[in-house]
This record gives C-alpha cells, sequence and structure tokens, in this order.
C-alpha cells in the first residue's frame, strides 16, 4: 500500500484508474505523492483547488504515426509520442527517446518526472518528454536520417522556442538532432535555434551539453558526501550504462580523484580494478558503437566481462545507476548495502526501483535522485537556449561553471527543505518538495489553466 496522506490517496487512485497499465508512470507518481503529505498540512488550497489533480495530469499528449523508407525500399511504420506535461514556469522542455520500449506510459513518467526536474534548476522552463518504439540499433545513417524527417514533418507543427524545445534522450544524439532540425528548417524556411537543443556547435549548440548530465551528477554527488565530511577522491565507483551520461560521469570522477571500476550495456558488465581506460571505452561506444565486451579484448589483461549477475554485485563506495529506468532492484539494493556503498545517486531517469529507495533510505545511505542529481542535463539545455536566445557562443569553462553553479544549488535547495520538513539528509522528499512546491506556485498565480 502507498505511503501517501489520506488526503492524497483518492488523488493517486484516480491517476491509477485514468492511466490504466502505466505503471511507470504510477510510480513516478506515487513517489511524488507520498513527500507531499507535510506541504498540504501547510497549503491546503493545494488540494482545495485540485491543483495536485491538475499536476499529475498532462496539458497535452500527442500520438502520430511515422511512416518511413529503409534501405531495401520496404516501408516501415512506427510510433511517435509528444507528452507537453506543464508549462507553468515556461515552454515544455525535455528529450526524445529512440528505444522500442517506448510507450505513452513511459514517455508520460519521463514528462512528469521533467517538470519538477526542470523546475529545480531554477530556469525558466516546463516539463515535457517525447519519443518513438524506432529503434535505432543496427540501421544506416540513411534510415535514421529518413525516419527522423518523417517524424519531424509531424512533430515541427508542435514546436517553438516560446512553446515546447525538445532535445535528445536514449538513442537520440547529435547526429539525430542534426536530422531533426535541418528537416525543421526545410519546412518552415525559417532557422531557428531555439527549437531544439543538444545540436552541433556549428549551428547553434552550446559547449558542455554532451557532458553536462554526467559532470552535474559527479557535482551533485560531490555535495552530498561534503555535506558528511567525505571526499569523493580515492573512492571505488561503479557507474551502470556506457553511453553520454556514463561515460561524461566516468570522466568527472576521475578528474574528482576517484576510480571507477565497472560499467555496463545491456550485453553485460566489465570490471577492471586498475580503473576504466576512458580513452579505450570512448574508443569502443562513442566512435565504433561496438559492445562493451570489446572493452576486455583490447585492454588486454586486468579487466574481465560477464553477462552473469548484477554490476551491483562489484562492491563499491559509490553506485551511479545511469542506464534507464528501474534497472536497480531490491535485491541489487541489497548487495550493494551489504558490501558498504555510502552514496547512491541516480544518472539515468528513475533508475532506482521503488523498494531499492526505501531500502537505502532505511540503511541510512546517501541517496541523490534523478530529478536532482541528473538536471545538470536540461540546465545545460536551458543555458543553450540562452545562447540562442542572445546569438551568443560561450566557452566550455563558463559554461561548465554555470554547470557547476546551478547543480550546487540544486543540492542545496533539496538539502535544505528536507530539513525545514523535518527530514534532514531525505534528498528525495527535498527535491520532490522544492519542484512542486516551484510549479504549484506559479500554476496557483496563473489562476486556474
Amino acid at each position: 500500500m502507498p505511503r501517501i496522506d489520506e488526503k492524497l490517496l483518492p488523488i493517486f487512485d484516480d491517476v491509477l484508474r485514468r492511466n490504466a497499465g502505466e505503471t511507470e508512470f504510477h510510480q513516478a507518481v506515487e513517489e511524488v505523492l507520498e513527500s507531499l503529505g507535510a506541504v498540504i498540512a501547510k497549503h491546503p488550497e493545494y488540494v482545495d483547488n485540485a491543483l495536485i489533480e491538475r499536476i499529475c495530469e498532462p496539458e497535452r499528449q500527442i500520438i502520430f504515426r511515422i511512416p518511413w523508407v529503409d534501405d531495401k525500399g520496404q516501408i516501415q511504420i512506427n510510433r511517435g509520442f509528444r507528452v507537453q506535461f506543464n508549462s507553468a514556469l515556461g515552454p515544455y522542455k525535455g528529450g526524445l527517446r529512440f528505444h522500442p520500449s517506448v510507450n505513452i506510459g513511459i514517455i508520460k513518467f519521463l514528462g512528469f518526472e521533467q517538470t519538477f526536474k526542470n523546475a529545480l534548476t531554477g530556469l525558466p522552463i516546463g516539463g515535457g518528454k517525447g519519443g518513438s518504439d524506432f529503434n535505432p540499433r543496427g540501421r544506416s545513417d540513411g534510415e535514421i536520417m529518413r525516419f527522423c524527417q518523417s517524424l519531424m514533418i509531424e512533430l515541427h507543427r508542435h514546436l517553438g522556442e516560446y512553446t515546447d524545445v525538445p532535445a535528445g534522450d536514449i538513442g537520440v544524439g547529435a547526429r539525430e538532432i542534426g536530422f531533426l532540425f535541418g528537416q525543421y528548417k526545410r519546412l518552415t524556411n525559417r532557422f531557428e535555434a531555439g527549437i531544439l537543443t543538444g545540436k552541433g556547435l556549428i549551428y547553434g549548440g552550446s559547449r558542455a551539453r554532451t557532458e553536462a548530465t554526467g559532470y552535474g551528477l559527479v557535482y551533485f554527488v560531490d555535495q552530498m558526501l561534503k555535506r558528511k565530511g567525505i571526499d569523493l577522491a580515492d573512492k571505488r565507483v561503479v557507474v551502470s550504462g556506457s553511453g553520454n551520461v556514463a561515460i561524461y560521469t566516468i570522466e568527472k570522477i576521475t578528474e574528482f580523484g576517484g576510480k571507477v571500476i565497472a560499467c555496463s550495456d545491456s550485453s553485460g558488465y566489465i570490471v577492471d580494478e586498475a580503473g576504466i581506460d576512458l580513452d579505450l571505452l570512448k574508443e569502443i561506444k562513442l566512435v565504433r558503437r561496438e559492445r562493451i565486451a570489446e572493452y576486455v579484448q583490447l585492454k588486454g589483461t586486468g579487466a574481465y566481462y560477464t553477462e552473469q549477475g548484477s554490476i551491483w554485485d562489484v562492491p563499491c563506495d559509490v553506485a551511479l545507476p545511469s542506464a534507464t529506468q528501474n534497472e536497480l532492484n531490491g535485491n541489487d539494493a541489497t548487495s550493494l548495502i551489504r558490501n558498504g556503498v555510502m552514496a547512491v545517486s541516480e544518472g539515468a531517469n528513475m533508475p532506482c526501483a521503488s523498494e531499492a529507495v526505501r531500502l537505502f533510505q532505511e540503511a541510512g545511505i546517501l541517496f541523490g535522485p534523478a530529478k536532482a542529481a541528473n538536471a545538470g542535463g536540461v540546465a545545460t539545455s536551458a543555458l543553450e537556449m540562452q545562447q540562442n536566445a542572445s546569438r551568443d557562443s560561450w566557452t566550455f569553462e563558463e559554461t561548465e561553471a554555470r554547470l557547476a553553479a546551478i547543480m550546487r544549488r540544486i543540492h542545496d535547495d533539496c538539502a535544505d527543505t528536507a530539513e525545514t520538513y523535518g527530514a534532514p539528509g531525505n534528498y528525495v522528499l527535498g527535491a520532490n518538495i522544492t519542484g512542486f512546491v516551484r510549479v504549484a506556485e506559479a500554476m496557483q498565480a496563473m489562476g486556474v489553466i
């Protein structure tokens, strides 16, 4: 049974009824509602004005067909989604995900989380998310280009720098953003750099955007540890995943003096007790686009690869799940706790199952929720929007300095809110309440919208 205040239980029951089968969305809503008991005690008007019900319901849900032609000349059909969840704080902002698992429930969960994550940045951006069940794995550049062009034929009518600004997510990187932006430009006859973020530097992108989610995650973890008087240097770290988030998390951990000893992809994981060779990992995953098993073959000695068990069985001081939702379950959490983990922070969106989060909190493990810990990506996307609006381009150092300041402020806001509400060290509660109150206050100020 959810640990939700009795005044909020009818709202959660209604979410379950109206969104049947959308388990990830249910999980995301439940996690936020569990944090709001003390808030509604102070602000009963949030319940009286049905504000929470409005926050749990997307402003707009768009589902559309994407026909495209593969290299064999055969027509393929995929489904596209864009959920414009909440625009109280600014234009909808959130990534596009290309993956076979994508469905409306996944996109709604991501859009709901994005709303509060974006609020935490303190920047004027609302929450949205989108994507398709298209699988880019094994597809040629030509196939991916034609798919992106077909998707944008429908999506472009819903975008705008003051309306909705997508970015990349799983399966959508600089290549895909380029194809999408080029098609938008053809369809509209306008060079509107501010309608997509994650662009290439040559046509309006921001320095440090590729690195931002991983770097931001490390800044957040570092602040959590520092508040306890602990230094990240010399700590053993496990990072799941091996995409952009994981790679640049590893890069920044190394800069802070920590040692990442394991990472993974969907086929298995590698362990290298000497520390992951970042240049080799980048070559395999970013240049050659190979499976992570190649690492062991190319490294030669001192590393091993396995498809068995879980990466979370590897003893570590800090665990950073950075692959996908619900990748770390209760058994994994038990293993990490038994092996002495001191901090866990989410690089992916909701990678820890509810049971895992509960176990970490009960064990007194520092836990950084995704909506706070991985907000660096969207924060830097908003910085890209600023540069586009002013026709400016900042240096890498200037952009990273702003990112670092934003992540430290997010950490402090979450920590301070948790203390204010009598739960010091509970970053889940701190993040949920901080993000919720900012969105709620904006909605209240605008009346019933």
